[in-house]
């Protein structure tokens, strides 16, 4: 039986989800020093969660996009994750229940290593600027630097090494929505 095409894949724990995110040099600097996002973060925009590492691999193009050099995995709790979906409206929607909402959700197809579009789809989370501040100083309890190991798996990557590379790639399997989120969340519905 295939996968379900709207499903969240994540690394996460009993407690956390991580997310990824890709920055300028200057943003992901300061965050790591200050151990939180602080300026030049802007609190002002929208922000772009995205749980699947490959996805942001595909979006960043390995951290080489300028402005996306560096990679964060950000740690969130469960819960502000999940607070933020139940806000979610769908890209789809009508406009003007896009333009009001919290949290904007978008699906997008999963990417393999290799960049190829798969036959089912990752979950893309923009939290607003009215919820940001939720998001960096309540929900966000770890900020690791990937990028070493990512420029690492791209140069496996590249090399002819794919199998290597995915030894290097964070574990990721389904996260376990509540039902009442199933719903809100799928665009199949």
């Amino acid at each position: 039986m295939a996968a379900p095409q709207y499903q969240i894949r994540a690394d996460h724990d009993a407690r956390t989800i991580v997310v990824y995110q890709a920055y300028s040099p200057a943003i992901a600097d300061a965050a790591l020093r200050a151990g939180r996002f602080v300026a030049p973060f802007s609190f002002q925009r929208m922000t772009w969660i995205k749980p699947s590492f490959l996805w942001l691999m595909h979006r960043s193009n390995w951290a080489r996009k300028p402005g996306q050099e560096r990679i964060l995995a950000v740690r969130i709790t469960r819960e502000g994750w999940e607070e933020a979906l139940s806000r979610a409206v769908l890209t789809t929607a009508d406009p003007a229940a896009v333009a009001q909402a919290a949290v904007h959700v978008q699906w997008d197809p999963e990417r393999s290593a290799r960049g190829a579009a798969l036959n089912h789809y990752s979950i893309q989370v923009g939290i607003s600027r009215h919820l940001i501040r939720a998001f960096t100083d309540d929900w966000t309890v770890g900020l690791t630097d990937v990028t070493p190991q990512v420029r690492k798996a791209a140069t496996l990557m590249q090399s002819g090494r794919a199998a290597r590379a995915q030894t290097l790639f964070p574990t990721e399997r389904v996260y376990p929505l509540p039902r009442t989120l199933e719903g809100l969340l799928n665009p199949g519905r």
